[in-house]
């Protein structure tokens, strides 16, 4: 009404120039001559909010003069001339910034040529990046982009030689750093400590304490930013935040509005009145825009990536998207989900041996709930939660977002819990998630302990954390002393059974040997016996050999030879003086003594009879006419 602007997001783009401030940003578009003057309505003039329907007509109420000034001001169907709008951008290329200032009619290529001069790097080769729009060439007006005052942009090089690697490697430890940053809600004097890693942003700094403390990005009042914090996109781990805890104070920002002079004191610092750029714009129904068009960008370019995919054929598939999603949203300080279906966390958690046995806790997400945000970053991120979730527990996740999901681990719910567990989480409100199962495996079936909804604090999580593992702790212990007897039972048994084992085998290796030496015994009895039997058919071949014995009355010579066995008996034979040696030996043998194994010795002189020719004769080896001889038994 007063300017002749019909356009809202230059509207809201022209208050966010001037914090808000309804009459300054009026004087800035309308010439001096005939704008609307501090000094002549004053500020008590306007009341309401600084914008909306609601505003004008609390002036109108207010101050009926003030009305008829502003229709004074623009006759009808009159055209405002406007001034020019100029627009601010820091642009970043490596460790070097560039401040540009430039009319909104320029052009991106206008950028670049400022930058060629600034950096020394030909046009054609940079890569201008940070446009929060869609593509952008050097022919896209500024204009056209709907950008903020100030702008924060960045300059890629990939035709030119990288940089040095220290620099570029301490950055990216900076990135992968997580932040503490103490935060204090001025008004309710209360601190939050959020976790946040170096790669997150101001501007998410500032959204995530939106949901704490329910004041809008716009109206957050900032203490304690470093000074090279100029710029809501910067991210933490170059903003020159203190390494690992950092405090900062957040308040309100008064309603009333301010005086240009107060406006622009209160600006010196960028981040004692955050600007909008990139909040979700909570009033912006009032003008009939949706959240998810404000300046042009889709809806769908604001929504979160899903945390599970819908339908997901396989639970650990789900559950990996699932794990990334999380520590993209929340960092990577957050419990480690197990991977695998929850058939398979009841056997990680229940199934083994009792002192290995862990509760299961059960994460259930729900990207709709308003508590979500902060029980995650708040909650489950908290390293005294994450360590005793890690210590204790199985933690298993599942995304209750998508209906189909939440079809799906109800159906599971049933199986595994009963249908009374079910029907508990099918009738929570999505408000009330998150929820945080707390599960205890029992011989017959699985008990739930505990259902933890999301309005809980990082005190009354854990002491429910606690509390559920005294209860698990005493179970465990009946069950350790239950499975130990157990355990000693069949070690005696296995003792008893090893023993009978070993005395059976004791007995069959007795019996094996009895039975190999009487085969033994029989078979040396059998060799003897032949042995015995070949002897006695040579004693007797012997025998029948032998010539006949000579009678005493024979004309012939006679020897008369007497013989003395080992064991002290004699046996006397007569033989021819000329008969040979060998007749005497086989003589020997006949009677059981072969001259292999015997020997035959001789007495005056003593000789060995055996070592002399046997094909001699008795008298040739003087055996004649009488002799007597001894047997010996061969070594």
């Amino acid at each position: 009404a007063c300017t002749g602007i019909e356009n809202i997001d230059e509207a809201i783009t022209l208050l966010e120039q001037n914090n808000w401030d309804l009459v300054a940003a009026i004087n800035g578009v309308i010439p001096q001559e005939n704008g609307i003057l501090q000094s002549e309505y004053g500020v008590e003039t306007l009341h309401g909010p600084a914008y909306g329907p609601t505003s004008h007509s609390a002036a109108a109420s207010s101050a009926p003069s003030s009305s008829s000034a502003f229709r004074h001001v623009v006759p009808s169907r009159q055209i405002v001339e406007r001034q020019p709008r100029m627009l601010d951008f820091r642009v970043e290329y490596r460790d070097r910034n560039v401040d540009v200032v430039l009319e909104d009619s320029s052009t991106v290529g206008d950028i670049k040529r400022i930058l060629e001069n600034e950096l020394q790097i030909p046009a054609s080769k940079m890569l201008l990046k940070g446009w929060k729009t869609g593509d952008v060439d050097d022919s896209t007006v500024l204009k056209s982009l709907h950008l903020p005052k100030n702008n924060s942009l960045y300059v890629l090089t990939p035709d030119l030689p990288p940089p040095s690697s220290s620099h570029s490697g301490a950055l990216q430890e900076s990135l992968n750093q997580n932040f503490m940053l103490i935060v204090t809600h001025r008004e309710v004097q209360r601190e939050y400590n959020l976790n946040f890693s170096g790669s997150s942003t101001i501007q998410e700094v500032k959204r995530n304490v939106y949901d704490l403390t329910s004041i809008p990005v716009r109206h957050q009042l900032w203490e304690g930013w470093p000074p090279s914090a100029t710029d809501d996109s910067m991210t933490l781990a170059v903003s020159g935040l203190t390494f690992p805890c950092h405090r900062l104070t957040v308040g309100r920002r008064s309603s009333p509005v301010q005086t240009r002079e107060q406006s622009e004191e209160q600006c010196t610092d960028v981040h004692m009145v955050s600007d909008s750029d990139g909040d979700d714009f909570e009033d912006a129904t009032e003008f009939g825009v949706d959240d998810g068009e404000m300046f042009g960008v889709a809806s769908s370019a604001l929504r979160k990536s899903p945390m599970m995919p819908e339908n997901a054929e396989n639970e650990g598939d789900a559950l990996l998207q699932f794990t990334a999603e999380f520590s993209s949203r929340y960092g990577d300080c957050h419990p480690v989900y197990f991977i695998g279906s929850l058939e398979a966390a009841f056997q990680e958690a229940f199934y083994g041996k009792a002192r290995d046995r862990k509760l299961l806790a059960i994460y259930l997400h729900h990207d709709e709930s308003v508590l979500t945000n902060v029980f995650c970053s708040q909650m489950l991120c908290a390293e005294s939660i994450v360590s005793y979730l890690s210590q204790n527990f199985i933690t298993w996740a599942w995304d209750m977002t998508k209906e189909a999901n939440r079809a799906r681990f109800l159906t599971m719910c049933t199986r595994h819990f009963g249908s009374v567990v079910a029907q508990t989480i099918r009738t929570q409100k999505t408000d009330q998630f998150p929820l945080f199962l707390i599960i205890m495996g029992k011989r017959s079936s699985n008990e739930v302990l505990n259902v933890i909804q999301g309005n809980t604090t990082v005190d009354e999580l854990m002491m429910r954390l606690m509390a559920a593992m005294e209860i698990f702790s005493a179970q465990q212990q009946e069950d350790i002393k239950d499975e130990d007897e157990r355990e000693a039972r069949e070690n005696v048994k296995r003792e008893q059974d090893e023993a009978y084992r070993i005395s059976l085998e004791a007995d069959r290796a007795k019996r094996e040997a009895q039975e190999r030496e009487m085969a033994e015994q029989f078979r040396l009895e059998q060799i003897r016996k032949e042995q015995e039997e070949e002897r006695e058919a040579i004693r007797l071949s012997l025998e029948q050999s032998l010539p006949p014995e000579p009678k005493e009355e024979s004309t012939e010579s006679v020897s008369k030879l007497r013989i003395r066995t080992p064991s002290g008996e004699f046996f006397e034979r007569r033989f021819l003086a000329s008969s040979k040696l060998q007749v005497v030996f086989d003589f020997v043998a006949s009677k059981g003594y072969p001259w292999e194994e015997y020997k035959l010795l001789g007495t005056f002189p003593r000789r060995d009879v055996t070592q002399l020719d046997p094909n001699k004769s008795l008298l040739e080896v003087k055996l004649y006419p009488q002799e007597t001889l001894f047997l010996e038994a061969k070594e």
